[in-house]
């Protein structure tokens, strides 16, 4: 047994003796470890490294619900922590949505999945050299990154991190697991211009600094100089790093079962939403051997699994926490978090499944293009080139029109050729609709896994190219 489960299981007992045995609760103990080397002037200016140890409770007693949270894990601060926990019960008003607790349940067992210890039945996948990775270990790959570039401006993280969790309620579910991860993000600047690479793994082994940097560098020499193009619907490519940003406001904005259940989201379960070559999928526990980016649980101790979102264009499930779930007469998909009912619960772990292995074809060999959009640029008569979408804002959730700017770099395509770079561009898109049936001409062959700008999920995303996409101003308004 675990650390975590060990605290947990006696936040338990405290709760029986201190609330008796009607009370109803569940607790989740986190370890969260997260090390970070940051470089800016292509130099390394921050190293930082934090580890917690967090106890959440949640308790539902005589009809009202109330959270606390510490991170003081000796018994003097846990018997505080499920003391304060239930004043605040006792004065908050009542919750009729309450749920109730999920029962005991076995995880769902994945090769991939880095679990640990006997509760969680998996013995795969965990990377101790990531979770106990140095700062020397990132400085190398900052290093890589930076002479990669060749005398270009660098700026970008390396970050290295685990989790170890653990997750028990009075209803008799125990369960633990943990999971490693490792990212870069760096970009390349000449001439105010920026070329960007980044990539997400479980391992901090699989992060080459070299290719990323050469390859940010690539991009910043093609993208100095842009041109200005007028406003319109323009066909594009979007690389992986720009389709991530759509999986990003899917998962929270699109799939999102509190959002779905107030009638705030585009998703109809059943219905030809998206063409019929797009594929969505949340993968907790890994697919493609790759080790699971997310823990077996969730903050409800629900088993996490694969969960199909849209297969082959028709959308077929939103996530779901046991709040939601039971306000739609539906179950728990395991996407429960201490914020899911306040904020809905949302998918961190999103794959858009790739295409057809193809050719490359025509003249499309630029370096400047990444390799599953080869093909797809080769087959564009007029169009844009897009590396990076930010900055993107949410104008209506309903039909999720998101306005934002390209970024990293942006390129005129003429015959399946790159023409010129073009400068940054403001764009106001349904995303749901530039993925609707017949509107999406290719999808990359292969999927590139990306972090998420503000957790530690990850999305896997291929290339897309696009009938349309709607820019609405240019850099000069």
């Amino acid at each position: 047994m675990s650390a975590e489960l060990q605290i947990a299981a006696k936040m338990i007992e405290l709760v029986r003796e201190l609330a008796g045995r009607s009370a109803e609760a569940e607790v989740t103990v986190r370890h969260d470890a997260l090390a970070l080397t940051r470089f800016a002037n292509s130099a390394i200016h921050q190293n930082m490294a934090e580890a917690t140890t967090g106890v959440r409770l949640r308790l539902h007693l005589d009809g009202r619900t109330a959270s606390g949270s510490s991170t003081l894990t000796g018994a003097d601060g846990l018997r505080s922590l499920v003391e304060r926990t239930i004043a605040a019960a006792r004065v908050t008003p009542p919750d009729p949505s309450w749920a109730g607790l999920t029962r005991p349940a076995a995880l769902h067992i994945s090769a991939g999945h880095p679990g640990s210890g006997e509760r969680s039945g998996l013995e795969f996948g965990f990377d101790e050299a990531t979770a106990r990775a140095t700062p020397g270990e990132r400085a190398e790959r900052v290093r890589a990154f930076v002479d990669a570039a060749e005398g270009l401006e660098t700026a970008g993280y390396c970050r290295t991190g685990y989790v170890s969790a653990a997750f028990a309620n009075t209803a008799g579910q125990a369960v633990e697991g943990r999971t490693a991860e490792a990212a870069m993000d760096g970009i390349a600047r000449t001439g105010g211009a920026d070329g960007v690479a980044r990539l997400a793994t479980s391992r901090l082994a699989e992060l080459d600094g070299a290719v990323l940097g050469a390859r940010a560098a690539v991009k910043a020499r093609a993208a100095a100089e842009p041109a200005e193009l007028p406003p319109g619907h323009y066909e594009v490519v979007l690389e992986p790093t720009a389709v991530a940003d759509l999986l990003q406001n899917f998962a929270v904005f699109g799939f999102n079962g509190k959002s779905w259940a107030q009638k705030q989201s585009f998703a109809e379960l059943g219905a030809e939403q998206f063409d019929p070559s797009i594929t969505i999928v949340d993968d907790p526990l890994g697919s493609r051997g790759e080790p699971a980016p997310g823990l077996p649980f969730d903050d409800e101790g629900t088993p996490a699994r694969s969960l199909v979102l849209v297969r082959e264009g028709v959308t077929r499930a939103v996530t779901h926490d046991r709040t939601s779930a039971a306000e739609t007469g539906a179950e728990s998909t395991g996407h429960g978090s201490s914020t899911s009912r306040s904020w809905g619960p949302f998918a961190s772990h999103l794959r858009l499944e790739a295409g057809p292995v193809s050719s490359p074809g025509g003249a499309a060999g630029s370096p400047v293009i990444a390799e599953s959009a080869r093909p797809l640029v080769a087959r564009m008569r007029r169009g844009l080139l897009v590396t990076d979408l930010w900055y993107t804002r949410v104008l209506d959730p309903k039909t999720l029109v998101v306005t934002g700017l390209t970024r990293n770099g942006v390129w005129l395509v003429e015959d399946g050729e790159i023409v010129r770079p073009v400068s940054n561009l403001r764009f106001t898109q349904s995303y749901p609709q530039a993925l609707s049936p017949g509107r999406v001409l290719g999808i990359g062959a292969e999927s590139v896994l990306l972090p998420d700008s503000w957790s530690r999920g990850r999305y896997a995303a291929p290339a897309l190219h696009l009938a349309s996409w709607n820019i609405t101003g240019n850099a000069s308004g």
